[in-house]
């Protein structure tokens, strides 16, 4: 499954690729990071790792709902045969 972002949220990544390039590695090399290749390398991380970073999500997303399951008995619990104990009837019968 390829991970697809909105255009959107492509435009940011790609700023932000770019500004991480410049802030932190650009002192370490004789070029710049342009915006071509600012947008390879987002393909690069998306093709390379995006499924490993969406199945775990998945897997943590289960794992709490799961959780969230086995706490439904505690949560939505209803005592049963509560008839008597709320009405306090008493019969006086003759």
């Amino acid at each position: 499954m390829s991970i697809e972002l909105t255009k959107q949220d492509r435009a940011q990544a790609i700023t932000s690729i770019e500004r991480y390039f410049k802030e932190n590695l650009e002192q370490y090399m004789d070029q710049k990071l342009g915006n071509i290749a600012a947008e390879a390398l987002l393909d690069f991380f998306l093709k390379e790792i995006g499924s490993s970073v969406y199945n775990k999500a998945v897997a943590d997303a289960q794992e709490r709902l799961q959780a969230r399951v086995m706490e439904l008995d505690i949560e939505i619990h209803e005592e049963e045969f509560q008839y008597w104990k709320t009405n306090n009837r008493t019969t006086n019968r003759k």
